[in-house]
C-alpha cells in the first residue's frame, strides 16, 4: 500500500514518462505537479518507490522511469479512463454509417480507426465462427465431361464450382448421387467425414465412384475457405515512432510478427476464449518472447453467441494506457451497435 504522497509521485512519474520518454527527476515533479513538498522529500519518496520495485533508475545521475511492476500498479489502481473526444466519436460514427451493411469490411476499417486514433499498431480478427457444416449438396449436369457442384452451408452461404471429369453422369444419375451425398453429409463438418462414411458412399456410387473423391475434395476446399478467419492490421509502421524500437533488429522482429498470420493468431490468442473485458498485458506478462518489451491491450467480441473475434493494440510499455483503453472501449461499443443493427446478438467485451 502506498501513502498519498507516494501514490501521487508514482502517478506523476508514469504520466510524465509516457508523455516525454525521458527519465523523470525530482525537480521536474516539484515544478510540474505542485505537490507542496521539496525536491529532497520527493527524492526520498522516489527511493522508497524504487525499493518497492515500482520505478527504476537507468543511471545514478538520471531520473526514474516506471518498471513493468509500476505500470501494472498504474493500470490496476491509478488509471482513469476518459470519454472519447467529440471528434473521435464522430469519426467512429461515420465509419459505422459507411460500413453498416458490410460487416466483413467493417473489421478492416476498425483496424484503421484504432490505429488512427491511438497511433499504435492495431490488429483485428473477423469472428471465428463454429465449424461450418454442410446443409445441402446438388450435382447439376453441364456437358459430357463436366458437372456443377452447388454447396449450401449452415451459415446460409451458397457456393458452386465446375467439376471436370473424364466422363460426367447424366441428369438422373446425378440426382441419385446428390441424394446419396445429402443422406451421408448433411449436418456434418469436414472433420466429421471419416473413412467409414466415405467407404459407404463409394459403395453406393458404384460405377460412378470416380466422381466422389473429386467432389469431396472440392467440398473440403469450399468449407475451408468458409472457415478461414481473416486478420487485419493497420499502422504497423507506427512502431518506428517510438524510441524503444529504434534498434533495427527489434523493430524487424515486430514487423515480421505483424505480417505473419500464425504470429498474429499467437498474439491474439486462439482458439478464442469467451469475451472477458479489456485485457492489459505488460512486458514479461506476454507469452511471446518478442512482445516482452511491449504492452498488448486486447479484447474479444462475440457475434450471435457463436463467433468470437479479437481486437488488439501493440505498443511499448510506455503506452498511453488510459487513452488506448478508452479508444478500444469506444470501438467495441460501436462494433456492438453495428451488430445490433444487423439483428445479431453480441457481447462487446467491454469491462
Amino acid at each position: 500500500m502506498l501513502n498519498d504522497r507516494k501514490f501521487k509521485i508514482l502517478q506523476a512519474i508514469v504520466n510524465d514518462y509516457i508523455e516525454t520518454a525521458e527519465p523523470v527527476g525530482s525537480r521536474t515533479i516539484a515544478k510540474k505537479y505542485g505537490l507542496g513538498v521539496s525536491s529532497a522529500t520527493i527524492r526520498n519518496e522516489m527511493s522508497d518507490l524504487e525499493d518497492l520495485g515500482l520505478i527504476s533508475q537507468l543511471h545514478s545521475s538520471s531520473g526514474r522511469v516506471p518498471s513493468a511492476k509500476g505500470y501494472r500498479f498504474f493500470v490496476d489502481s491509478m488509471m482513469q479512463r476518459r470519454a472519447l473526444a467529440p471528434d473521435e466519436s464522430l469519426f467512429l460514427q461515420r465509419m459505422i454509417i459507411e460500413n453498416i451493411f458490410q460487416a466483413e469490411y467493417m473489421m478492416q476499417e476498425t483496424a484503421k480507426a484504432l490505429s488512427r486514433l491511438t497511433n499504435y499498431p492495431a490488429i483485428v480478427s473477423e469472428p471465428h465462427m463454429k465449424k461450418t457444416a454442410i446443409k445441402h449438396v446438388q450435382l447439376v449436369p453441364l456437358d459430357e465431361k463436366a458437372l456443377l457442384l452447388v454447396l449450401v452451408t449452415d451459415t446460409k452461404t451458397v457456393k458452386n464450382q465446375v467439376v471436370n471429369l473424364s466422363a460426367a453422369p447424366g441428369y438422373e444419375t446425378l440426382t441419385s448421387l446428390s441424394a446419396h451425398l445429402n443422406r451421408h453429409l448433411a449436418g456434418l463438418s469436414i472433420r466429421e467425414i471419416d473413412r467409414e462414411r466415405i467407404d459407404k458412399m463409394l459403395a453406393e456410387f458404384g460405377e460412378n465412384a470416380h466422381v466422389l473423391m473429386p467432389i469431396l475434395g472440392i467440398i473440403a476446399d469450399m468449407i475451408q475457405a468458409e472457415d478461414d478467419v481473416r486478420v487485419y492490421t493497420s499502422g504497423v509502421k507506427n512502431i518506428l515512432a517510438f524510441p524503444e524500437f529504434s534498434d533495427k533488429a527489434t523493430a524487424e522482429k515486430i514487423f515480421h510478427a505483424l505480417e505473419d498470420r500464425a504470429s498474429l493468431f499467437e498474439i491474439l490468442g486462439t482458439p478464442y476464449a469467451e469475451a472477458t473485458g479489456i485485457q492489459v498485458i505488460i512486458g514479461e506478462e506476454n507469452a511471446l518472447d518478442l512482445l516482452k518489451s511491449c504492452s498488448l491491450i486486447k479484447a474479444n467480441y462475440t457475434i450471435d453467441n457463436q463467433g468470437t473475434g479479437c481486437i488488439a493494440l501493440i505498443g511499448p510499455m510506455r503506452m498511453d494506457y488510459a487513452q488506448a483503453v478508452s479508444v478500444l472501449s469506444g470501438v467495441l461499443t460501436n462494433i456492438r451497435h453495428v451488430i445490433d443493427a444487423l439483428g445479431l446478438r453480441s457481447n462487446g467485451g467491454t469491462d
